[in-house]
Formats: C-alpha cells, sequence, structure tokens
C-alpha cells in the first residue's frame, strides 16, 4: 500500500525512538515488532527494512515472522475498522455471505484496506455474541444479523457519518473565516 503524505517521515521518527529503547539484538524482534505496531497501527514495509538494518539480519527475517504471528498487521487499520465473525455460529447462518458483501461493497478482500484508509475489513475467529449471529463488529459496535442489505446500510451510516464531519469542519472553518474578517 502507497505511503501518504507525511507517513514516511512518521515511520522514520518513530523506529528511531524505538531503537534508542532497545539494543540491537535478534532476540528484541519481537518487541521491536510490537512497538511499532503499537505505534504506527500496523508493519509498515519501510519499517520492517529499517528493523533489519538496526538488528543486522536479512529483511525477510522480519518479514516472516511478522506474517507468521496473526498478531501483526501489514495493512495500515482504516479510519473505520469492520470485523466479521467467523466463529461457528456465525458462519453457519451467514458469516462468509456477510464477508463477501462487505468485500464486494467495498472492493476490497479480507485483510485489506481501502485505498483512501477509510475502511479495513478483518475476519476474527469469534466476538462472543452467538445469539445475535452473523455478527459484524464495526469500531467497537456490535452490529448483529447482518445480511448484505445491513452491509449496504452500515457502510451508508459509515458514509452518512463522513459527511457530517465533514459539514461540521466547513462550519467551523466559516465561523473562524467570520470572526477574523470582523
Amino acid at each position: 500500500m502507497e505511503l501518504l503524505k507525511g507517513e514516511k517521515e512518521a515511520i522514520l521518527k518513530h523506529t528511531k525512538e524505538i531503537f534508542q529503547e532497545f539494543e540491537a539484538k535478534r532476540e528484541n524482534l519481537i518487541p521491536i515488532l510490537q512497538e511499532v505496531q503499537k505505534r504506527l497501527g500496523y508493519l509498515p514495509r519501510l519499517a520492517m527494512q529499517k528493523i533489519a538494518e538496526f538488528l543486522g539480519i536479512p529483511p525477510v527475517d522480519v518479514f516472516a515472522l511478522a506474517t507468521f504471528y496473526n498478531q501483526f498487521r501489514l495493512n495500515p487499520p482504516g479510519k473505520n475498522e469492520i470485523k466479521v465473525c467467523m466463529g461457528t455460529a456465525c458462519y453457519m447462518v451467514g458469516g462468509k455471505i456477510a464477508l463477501e458483501s462487505f468485500e464486494r461493497r467495498l472492493n476490497i478482500k479480507e485483510g485489506q484496506t481501502t485505498p483512501d484508509r477509510e475502511y479495513s475489513l478483518e475476519r476474527v475467529a469469534c466476538v462472543g455474541c452467538c445469539t445475535l449471529a452473523p455478527v459484524v463488529v464495526v469500531n467497537e459496535q456490535i452490529e448483529g444479523k447482518v445480511s448484505p442489505t445491513r452491509v449496504d446500510g452500515i457502510i451508508l451510516s459509515l458514509q452518512g457519518e463522513k459527511s457530517k464531519e465533514g459539514e461540521e469542519a466547513n462550519e467551523d472553518t466559516k465561523e473562524k473565516l467570520k470572526g477574523e474578517k470582523q
């Protein structure tokens, strides 16, 4: 995924700060990866390259470890994180259909983020709300009985919130400009 404006600088800044907290030993690879993800929300390729340089190991070793453990994200999280439950109950009553509906609607696959970084889509093992199956967690909010039609409603609702935020920002700007003119 392409870096957004200012991201390269942020990645370099944070990795440099993190390296000051650790010795350049291979056994610090996992804690360094965890700290990078904690600060950046994911493990960008540039950060993994810098970690490899810092530890004096091949970049492929960093990538191999990052892809082995499912705690690590290789894609940036979207502003709106959508997690589709694929536990047994959810899967049996339409979890896979809900996941496919989100994939089609957002034009991304599970584990990806939209190019504008607005949405990310994940599959999770179990949310623990089996009576509401199939369940989707949207920005930590539980959505139950999710059908393809409900998927459209969820996305439209999120788009409506984005439009509302944009309108509020425009109103704030107008008020500031009005105050400056007086």
